[in-house]
């Protein structure tokens, strides 16, 4: 099973999309640890969405389907509808 997921960051004011086939919460203590890359550094990712997916693909596809949008509105509603 994977994942694709939407982080937010109190300190940036930033949403982060991704997607893992590694569990969620490996993937979250990555991205809060001190590496290279947009979201190292910070500590302060949480997860706020997550849908699940059988395959790598399309969870990648989903991925690329809201990071398309480019719409910080979408990100919200996408949310909001699932009640995070």
């Amino acid at each position: 099973m994977c994942l694709t997921y939407i982080l937010f960051s109190k300190k940036l004011n930033k949403y982060y999309v991704g997607y893992t086939c590694d569990t969620i919460d490996k993937r979250i203590t990555k991205h809060n640890s001190n590496h290279k890359g947009f979201t190292g550094g910070l500590g302060d990712w949480i997860l706020k969405y997550y849908e699940e997916f059988e395959t790598k693909k399309e969870a990648m596809d989903r991925e690329q389907e809201i990071k398309k949008k480019k719409s910080r509105k979408y990100i919200e509603f996408l949310i909001e509808k699932n009640g995070n």
